[in-house]
């Protein structure tokens, strides 16, 4: 394509853009693209709390890293300006870390676990559907299911088992924009906040037999969505 006709087609599109038609009632919209889990994770002490060591005060934090994968969101509009949608993603899957605390050789990648966020919101969108930029915010409910949860060599060459993580109910609230390209295809970016607080345990009878400990966890993640859409 020579540079006098990409940018014609470039021209076409922006002026194509403003006139393309958002949304209506009964249109049902799917988005997918790149979706970021950030925890923001803040911890209790580790605590002992099973066996003949129970009530000990291990003290430290647990931490959680960032992870990335597929994001699709499934949306339907219920008038012009309300939709109901769905967030869902491929699994993500985080590296727990323990830092500080009395497990002495612990300290360090604990494991790692997988979670799926399913999450189901109530959006506006404050404009007119003839604008071609939509933004909108919103709330709803989110299901943390946490699974697949994997002690790292280090921590079972030193006598740790049964990790374990609990599942999570929680608020969630987000903003977005999407940007009509035309009447059916979307440019898409989100920003949420949503409510996870999970309480891992682990065991480890090489410190005395039936101890277990455990950690609350407040996740808390931001989570940042970048993709496509197409409206039905």
């Amino acid at each position: 394509m020579n540079k006098s006709l990409l940018s014609a087609s470039l021209f076409a599109l922006a002026l194509a853009a403003p006139l393309a038609h958002a949304f209506d009632a009964g249109d049902i919209i799917v988005r997918a693209g790149a979706i970021t889990v950030n925890p923001k994770a803040s911890s209790s002490s580790v605590k002992v709390d099973q066996g003949p060591l129970a009530g000990t005060n291990l003290g430290g934090k647990a931490t959680m890293d960032s992870d990335t994968q597929l994001g699709l969101n499934f949306a339907y509009m219920v008038t012009n300006n309300v939709g109901i949608e769905l967030l869902a993603a491929s699994p993500f899957e985080h590296d727990v870390n323990l830092k500080g605390t009395g497990l002495g050789a612990a300290n360090g990648k604990l494991g790692t676990l997988k979670h799926l966020p399913p999450t189901l919101s109530v959006v506006y969108y404050p404009l007119d559907n003839k604008s071609a930029f939509q933004p909108y915010v919103g709330a709803g409910i989110n299901y943390t299911w946490i699974y697949d949860e994997k002690l790292s060599n280090e921590a079972q060459a030193n006598g740790f088992s049964n990790f374990k993580a609990k599942n999570s109910w929680g608020m969630a609230f987000q903003v977005g924009a999407d940007y009509m390209l035309t009447d059916n295809i979307m440019l898409n970016a989100q920003m949420r906040y949503i409510d996870i607080n999970t309480r891992a345990t682990v065991e480890n009878d090489a410190v005395a037999p039936g101890t277990r400990a455990k950690v609350n966890v407040d996740v808390d993640p931001f989570v940042y969505m970048v993709g496509l859409g197409y409206k039905f």
